[in-house]
């Protein structure tokens, strides 16, 4: 039936007169209608009295559009929903939907709740739907659009027509407000709301004048709907007669959630019935059955928590939840029991004739780095250093300083990186917390590095001398003073604050391989940001909470690391062309 002709509320009685007047034809006699006290034609012509002239400062009419002016002040233009789709410039109305049932037991703690707060069903489903929607990022000023009898009058129950009127019904959810206080907002908004409900939604429409779109609803785009026995018996004597809803394909907002409350003959409530009808052009299905899910999930939170703060409730369904925890959460998988060094061996075999390391006009291919590296290796292995030790770097940005870095962890010890501007007494403070036993330096920095320590000047003519003669092969646990695994200290990362309780912290080579590990499978190749990082520093060459894991992403994977000078404020690794 076209709203032209009635309303919802009018299949009721339209029900009742055809029974009557079937049951009167199969008798062979005229029905006998019993008489109605008005017509519509009569509720028309009162509402106009009822209204008066809109000129008339006194009137209602005038009234009504002054408490709508003021309660729809400042209105968003457009209710931001998580659509699938942008919306279209030109709305189509092409609409489906998606129905459920709320169990028995929720549609009693919902009848329950909205009696303890002196509230109705429908204000607990729009307090619930107004904080779902909130939470899916629509915002805290939230119009809705709902239907309203309008039947004012005892005298209007059982006549045929369409006397419904739409209200816009805005709540505030701001303030993270719980879900009692929340429906406390709308039990007063509703209220005022229906005071108010006498002036036609189109005459609103008229005077608000909002800024109109072909592409979605003015005023609002959300309904909420509640009805009661949506579908009246008809009993037609010797016929059994059923009421069959047509699917239209259409919808008229861009979301209507309609719930039908079915009653028993006794008049309890039996059972809660859920549709929303959807812009198909918007939200695809399963978007529309993840949002019942949702409202399912936080109309079951509020009835056993209504004072939950509405921003804590939790949406998630069960099958996203196992997604989260179990599935994105699967991240172990076996790696290889391999050190930092034999990986960027490895890496050596396969293009020893690459560019490794550029600095300035010089550059270094993988197979001279190695053979550098393993030469300063093989010395420190004959002071004395090896697995579990600590050696610290004090070099300037430059080939030397990668050397002494790789030749460190090719020796098995961890490397600890001296910020050169830092004042001694911190220098002092750091060497003497992490106890490293010796410091890789040069000449001219001696100078800037604390009285006591013991330092290898890289650049004195003996030590040249010595490492020029050192075996150029890469070491082995063979040639360790003790086993070098996966799981020994490659890097130590200095206290933050001169607290002397606080101590150093050290990372084992297998944390940075993970790191590479993963950074590899999660499917990033060459050419990948991810894997391509530029370290931005302030001040040391390293700079780097976990340098070394980086420094082995670029060598282990084929790069060449770029050292700019001291003085620039980055370094810059590239691929390798």
């Amino acid at each position: 039936m076209h709203h032209i002709a009635g309303d919802g509320w009018s299949l009721a009685p339209l029900s009742r007169d055809l029974a009557i007047a079937y049951a009167a034809r199969c008798q062979n006699q005229a029905p006998q209608w019993t008489p109605l006290p008005v017509q519509y034609t009569d509720y028309t012509l009162w509402q106009l009295e009822l209204l008066g002239d809109e000129n008339d400062p006194g009137s209602l009419l005038t009234h009504q559009l002054t408490y709508w002016q003021q309660a729809l002040a400042g209105l968003p233009e457009q209710l931001e929903l998580p659509t699938d789709r942008p919306r279209p410039a030109i709305a189509s109305y092409r609409g489906e939907h998606h129905s459920f049932r709320l169990e028995a037991a929720l549609h009693q703690s919902l009848l329950k709740l909205a009696r303890d707060n002196q509230a109705s069903l429908f204000m607990v489903l729009q307090a619930g739907l107004l904080a779902l929607l909130t939470r899916l990022g629509a915002g805290t000023d939230i119009p809705l659009g709902s239907p309203i009898a309008g039947r004012t009058d005892g005298a209007l129950d059982n006549l045929v027509g369409f006397f419904v009127n739409t209200l816009v019904l805005r709540t505030d959810t701001s303030g993270n407000p719980s879900f009692r206080s929340l429906l406390t907002r709308v039990r007063e908004t509703d209220l005022a709301a229906y005071a108010h409900q006498d002036l036609p939604f189109e005459r609103l429409v008229e005077r608000l004048n909002p800024s109109r779109s072909l592409g979605r609803h003015p005023l609002f785009q959300v309904m909420l709907v509640l009805e009661y026995n949506a579908v009246p018996p008809l009993d037609l004597p010797g016929l059994g007669a059923t009421l069959e809803p047509v699917d239209t394909g259409t919808t008229k907002f861009d979301l209507t959630f309609s719930f039908t409350e079915q009653r028993s003959t006794a008049g309890s409530s039996s059972s809660l019935g859920v549709q929303i009808e959807y812009a198909s052009e918007l939200f695809d299905h399963a978007t529309v059955e993840t949002l019942a899910q949702r409202l399912v999930c936080l109309l079951t939170a509020v009835v056993q928590d209504p004072d939950s703060l509405i921003g804590a409730i939790d949406l998630l369904t069960p099958q996203e939840r196992h997604q989260i925890l179990v599935e994105w959460n699967d991240t172990a998988h076996p790696l290889p029991e391999t050190t930092l060094p034999e990986l960027f061996e490895s890496q050596v075999t396969k293009t020893p004739d690459a560019t490794a390391v550029v600095f300035e006009n010089t550059s270094l291919t993988y197979a001279q780095l190695n053979a550098r590296a393993n030469q300063l290796a093989h010395y420190l292995i004959k002071l004395g250093i090896g697995p579990k030790d600590i050696v610290a770097i004090a070099l300037p940005r430059s080939l030397e300083m990668i050397i002494a870095l790789l030749g460190i962890l090719k020796a098995g010890a961890a490397y600890l990186p001296l910020e050169l501007d830092y004042p001694l007494e911190r220098l002092a403070f750091m060497l003497s917390h992490a106890k490293p036993r010796y410091v890789l330096t040069t000449i001219p920095l001696t100078v800037q590095l604390p009285n006591g320590a013991s330092l290898v000047r890289l650049d004195s003519s003996d030590i040249v001398t010595v490492l020029a003669k050192a075996p150029k092969t890469s070491p082995t646990n063979q040639d360790r003073l003790r086993p070098f695994t996966s799981h020994s200290p490659a890097y130590v990362v200095p206290p933050m604050s001169s607290i002397p309780q606080v101590p150093p912290v050290h990372l084992r080579g297998c944390s940075c391989q993970k790191q590479l590990s993963s950074t590899v499978s999660a499917g990033c190749q060459r050419n990948t940001n991810l894997i391509l990082l530029t370290v931005f520093c302030r001040k040391h060459p390293l700079a780097s909470t976990c340098q070394s894991g980086r420094f082995s992403v670029h060598l282990s994977k084929g790069q060449h690391w770029c050292c700019q000078s001291q003085q620039d404020t980055k370094i810059q690794p590239t691929w390798l062309s």
